[in-house]
């Protein structure tokens, strides 16, 4: 009966720390970007960045905080040693909302600042915005088929606009984030989609071949995640709750194959097999992995 007036108070205050903690972060990134963006120098711009990145790991500290005051136990199981001065190319199974506190809280300090290719549209959340722009997250516009097929002088414009957002991380370390389910597991989108795993939607290859093009030879391994709630799913509301006990990470570090840098996913059909065939192999892996832990107890 307590817990019915714990929780929700629980989640209250952790809401308000977690607001007060972003205009205390973000005040001082957009000022220092600000700042860095009429600077003349690239070395005076390279020490801003640190300073931006410092003051991102600063904030992830009190999130990640936050999660163990409140009761969440999370376990990382780790393959392979990682490097705070890398590029990395970071891909995990997208199950809840609550995913991206938990990795930021996995791998902060541990491996260069996650960013994320975020959609254009999102640089207008108020705040957040200005926030992800402050620390170099790149923006990206995709077209759809249909665009495309109406202006055909656009096709290519999407990936040329991303190389050029990516080229400040060929200076910066950097680990790019990739959801490449596109979307939140939920049984009735696994149910549509026919999804040959038990645990895991099908994998969007494109979006994963985009990164890569994009990036080019840069990242120096795959960083291939696993989320495990044997809890369940939760929600964030759970999480500021306390009600998320345990949480498991598994960590799998992996060479990328060479020749899957430089392939046309798009326009090349045995590429996109080959692609879609490597990508496949990892996923049933997860799925396996997915599974053993969920039978194991403790």
């Amino acid at each position: 009966m307590l817990s019915r007036f714990v929780q929700p108070l629980r989640a209250a205050v952790a809401f308000l720390i977690i607001a007060v903690s972003t205009v205390l972060h973000a005040t001082p990134l957009l000022a220092l970007a600000l700042f860095k963006l009429v600077l003349p120098l690239p070395a005076w711009r390279d020490r801003i960045t640190a300073m931006l990145s410092a003051i991102g790991h600063s904030w992830i500290a009190v999130n990640s905080w936050l999660l163990q005051a409140v009761g969440t136990r999370t376990t990382v199981q780790q393959e392979g040693e990682l490097d705070r001065r890398g590029w990395y190319l970071v891909i995990c199974n997208h199950q809840s909302w609550a995913d991206i506190p938990l990795l930021q809280q996995a791998f902060n300090t541990r491996i260069p600042l996650l960013k994320f290719f975020l959609k254009r549209e999102l640089i207008w959340v108020p705040l957040l915005g200005l926030a992800w722009w402050a620390l170099d997250f790149p923006f990206m516009r995709r077209y759809t088929r249909a665009q495309l097929e109406k202006h055909p002088e656009w096709r290519g414009k999407d990936m040329q606009a991303t190389r050029a957002a990516c080229e400040k991380f060929r200076r910066i370390p950097v680990s790019v984030m990739n959801f490449v389910e596109g979307t939140r597991f939920t049984p009735a989108k696994h149910a549509q989609q026919g999804s040959p795993y038990r645990h895991l939607l099908l994998p969007r290859a494109g979006g994963t071949a985009f990164v890569l093009q994009a990036m080019g030879g840069l990242f120096q391994a795959l960083v291939d995640v696993t989320l495990v709630y044997p809890g369940g799913r939760p929600s964030m509301y759970d999480l500021l709750a306390g009600r998320v006990r345990e949480v498991r990470i598994i960590v799998r570090q992996r060479p990328i194959p060479p020749e899957l840098l430089d392939g046309d996913y798009e326009n090349d059909a045995a590429f996109r097999a080959r692609f879609q065939e490597w990508l496949n192999a990892l996923w049933r892996d997860k799925d396996d992995c997915i599974g053993q832990q969920l039978a194991r107890r403790g």
